[in-house]
């Protein structure tokens, strides 16, 4: 089975983050996008979204890394939903070494010139109706 040209997008969406290219990062999103900071915070639109990853990278000392290990992608139309297994990790946070996978969703949808545009983002997958 090909892969599906949304991995490598995921892919470098991962290394914008690994390397605080944050100007870089926006272009993966959509302009009205959503970031879920953590269940029950979110970032819409992308200068909330670029403050947002600024702060997280601050919380982790910037020593976050990002990598999706495993994608299962549904596509219909001009809009995929993404399932991925993200392994985080942060060597540099004061209080503990921390590492995590998270089963994270994230929807994206073509914009008119053809390219894929990440309009939710969401790396806490199903964990965030445990907020409800």
């Amino acid at each position: 089975m090909q892969n599906h040209e949304l991995e490598q997008v995921i892919k470098n969406a991962d290394s914008a983050i690994n390397n605080e290219d944050f100007d870089h990062l926006m272009e993966f999103y959509s302009e009205e996008a959503t970031l879920v900071v953590k269940p029950g915070t979110f970032a819409k639109g992308k200068e909330e979204i670029r403050r947002a990853f600024i702060a997280i990278a601050e919380y982790f000392n910037h020593s976050l890394i990002v990598n999706q290990e495993k994608m299962a992608i549904i596509e219909t139309g001009d809009t995929a939903l993404v399932v991925a297994k993200a392994q985080l990790s942060a060597n540099q946070k004061d209080d503990s070494e921390f590492s995590m996978e998270r089963t994270a969703t994230y929807v994206f949808k073509k914009d008119s010139t053809g390219t894929w545009r990440c309009i939710i983002d969401n790396s806490y997958g199903a964990e965030i109706i445990e907020e409800l």
